[in-house]
């Protein structure tokens, strides 16, 4: 029987900027010589800190941040403004277009439009430095993406416009594809940006970011969003999902309809009915951030503890911890890592 359970852990840009000295800003994602090199500072810092990844890292041609969530590649190809800050994840001024202008929208040519155009320079340039090139972007998300480009009103539109919302899904899927299609092509992934978590099962997998579906209906997300994830698994396959949000028990009968391999499980989710409903899927369990900086180590070990024992399958279990901020104790973050470990060894 397989008993072993992956961690993976996030700090929130503060955690990295505070700690270490790292800003965020535009240069961060998209200057390659600071992106190599502060790859390397954060797999060093990993592993002096908590003993994970390698002890001497070297420089390596990444495409994409592996070490911070938040992505804004696909909002900005259709010209949504993005703003950086020193400490903060880059984020996204919503457009909101009006019906005119989003049946209007058509895919963009990725490799001629910001910031693809960039990546794709970046990708050719490096691999001809190093002889290949590795890593990808979080693309964001469906229903996370037609957010900000249509704003609050598409949560009407579902009633007084569905035609105008099944276009736009449809624009942002091709798109996803592309851009996907083209970090697979070049390094052989296309979510390790998304969630580092899915290196623990198959570094190939596309995982389609779902924040915002938590905002909905199961029945809305089966109309509107469901059809088109079913088309994403088919083109990108293997295929996960990304559901930060706490009610996932909702959604996973809908989820069982697509050929999942992994699952980003939120906190706050009921996990047991969660794998009950999805028996065979990598789940992906995930801790609160907040509570891993407010609690005690003791009660942290109990939130491991809690949720393994009520989604655990052999094989098909990780956990891991989000966006931790500054000032998380580094004792909170090695007992999780020692409480797997404890938890696995009892099921060798």
């Amino acid at each position: 029987m397989v008993a072993r359970i992956p961690v993976a852990f996030i700090f929130n840009p503060n955690w990295w900027c505070r700690n270490y000295g790292i800003s965020f800003d535009r240069s961060f994602y998209l200057d390659p010589e600071r992106r190599i090199a502060d790859d390397v500072t954060m797999r060093r810092a990993l592993h002096e800190r908590f003993g994970l990844g390698e002890p001497d890292p070297q420089p390596r041609p990444i495409l994409g941040s592996r070490h911070v969530a938040g992505g804004f590649v696909t909002p900005a190809l259709f010209g949504v403004e993005i703003r950086f800050a020193a400490d903060q994840a880059p984020w996204s001024v919503p457009l909101e277009l009006s019906a005119d202008q989003i049946r209007a929208l058509a895919p963009p040519d990725i490799a001629t439009t910001w910031p693809m155009d960039e990546i794709v320079r970046q990708a050719d340039t490096l691999e001809e430095r190093f002889g290949f090139v590795m890593g990808d972007w979080n693309h964001g998300g469906l229903i996370n993406t037609a957010m900000e480009l249509r704003g609050n009103t598409l949560f009407t539109d579902f009633t007084d416009d569905p035609g105008l919302v099944h276009h736009l899904m449809s624009v942002l899927t091709e798109t996803q594809i592309r851009v996907a299609g083209f970090f697979k092509s070049r390094s052989g992934t296309n979510s390790v940006a998304v969630n580092r978590g899915i290196v623990n099962v198959d570094p190939a997998i596309y995982v389609q970011g779902n924040c915002s579906v938590q905002m909905i209906s199961p029945r809305h997300y089966e109309t509107f969003f469901l059809p088109y994830e079913m088309r994403l698994a088919k083109e990108l396959a293997p295929y996960g999902i990304h559901h930060c949000g706490d009610n996932l028990h909702l959604f996973a009968k809908s989820y069982s309809k697509l050929p999942l391999k992994f699952l980003d499980v939120g906190w706050g989710s009921d996990v047991a009915r969660c794998r009950a409903a999805l028996p065979d899927v990598f789940f992906n369990i995930r801790l609160s951030p907040v509570r891993m900086l407010s609690e005690v180590r003791e009660s942290v070990r109990g939130d491991v503890l809690r949720l393994l024992e009520s989604g655990y399958a052999p094989g098909k279990t990780g956990v891991c911890c989000i966006n931790m901020d500054y000032g998380t104790p580094d004792e909170n973050v090695r007992t999780v890592l020692e409480t797997v470990a404890e938890f696995a060894a009892q099921r060798e």
